[in-house]
């Protein structure tokens, strides 16, 4: 009998964005891969507040989406949190990666209130800004670190990836990534970082 992986989509599902269109296609792929089936499962961030679990505990893995800003910022984060703290798998790309960086932000680094600069543009020292060229509709090399889970799965030292984003970790946090146990997994040709992955978690 094929087992069965259920992953929970953190976001709100929009059938205009090329992302949320190509997602089902990618766990489809996947899957294969894996020799499995993938049931997947979109979850509005409004749904989330209250009590994360109840809702998420049933899934193996979940993957907070791009599309932001989300309906629910601490919706969001809550399923991030719940993720880190369980060792659920966890994957977090364009706004999800930037709302993992927020929740870390927050909750081991101690930033009282970390902001993203296109929700608070006139926050100061946001942990995530505007990056200094926009990346939408851009491709561009991606370098993973030596060892990293990242190049790992990738089997190779560097890739190609389309972007559509505009924002990123503010330069200011990225002597935090030095210490562990978050640690940068990947960056672009300039150097600014792309990828992060939890040392401490199965797989984040």
């Amino acid at each position: 009998m094929t087992r069965v992986v259920r992953i929970a989509l953190i976001g709100d599902y929009n059938s205009t964005a090329k992302a949320h269109q190509g997602i089902p296609r990618a766990l489809s792929l996947a899957s294969k891969r894996g020799e499995c089936d993938c049931a997947w499962e979109w979850i509005h961030t409004s749904t989330l507040t209250d009590n994360p679990a109840e809702q998420l505990a049933r899934f193996r893995g979940l993957w907070c989406v791009p599309a932001s800003p989300y309906a629910n910022t601490r919706g969001a984060l809550a399923a991030i949190r719940f993720a880190r703290q369980t060792g659920r798998p966890f994957l977090g790309t364009c706004g999800g990666f930037q709302h993992a960086l927020l929740e870390y932000a927050e909750a081991v680094w101690d930033v009282a209130h970390p902001a993203h600069a296109e929700l608070d543009p006139d926050a100061v020292d946001p942990v995530i800004s505007p990056l200094v060229c926009s990346l939408v509709e851009e491709s561009g090399e991606i370098r993973f670190e030596s060892g990293s889970r990242l190049a790992s799965i990738y089997g190779t030292a560097t890739a190609t990836e389309e972007y559509h984003c505009r924002y990123g970790l503010n330069p200011v946090y990225c002597e935090r990534l030095a210490s562990g146990p978050l640690r940068v997994s990947a960056r672009d040709a300039t150097g600014d970082v792309r990828g992060v992955e939890l040392d401490s978690h199965p797989f984040y």
